[in-house]
């Protein structure tokens, strides 16, 4: 499966984004899909996680209650609204799929898209 994410963008903290992650090549409804970041020189991160269906979630503690996952099965397409942005958020995000479980590990993670940039000004 290809992954293809977008919506990444310059935004004032306290600002909103929506990042977007476009699959294709598979048959999405089987891939549980993930966000990870990796702002410079740290390594990448776990941010949320969406299982089959989208009922299913998991966040960072560091994101919790800003921002929620979410996909589109018939679309196939994965969203990452983030809302009360920081600086500390400034990365290039990335989305991911696997098979079955939505699971916290990049390792565990077998697709990857390109990543978009979020930068946060202060």
């Amino acid at each position: 499966v290809q992954l293809q994410a977008s919506g990444g963008g310059l935004v004032q903290a306290g600002g909103s984004l929506r990042l977007s992650c476009a699959a294709s090549g598979g048959i999405f409804s089987i891939y549980a899909m993930g966000w990870f970041r990796q702002a410079p020189g740290k390594e990448r991160e776990f941010v949320a996680a969406v299982g089959l269906s989208g009922s299913n979630t998991i966040y960072a503690d560091s994101v919790k209650g800003r921002f929620t996952i979410s996909r589109d099965n018939p679309k196939t397409t994965m969203f990452l609204q983030m809302n009360s942005l920081k600086p500390e958020d400034t990365a290039v995000y990335y989305c991911a799929a696997r098979r079955l479980m939505a699971v916290v590990g990049a390792r565990e993670y077998d697709y990857w898209g390109q990543g978009t940039l979020v930068t946060v000004s202060s």
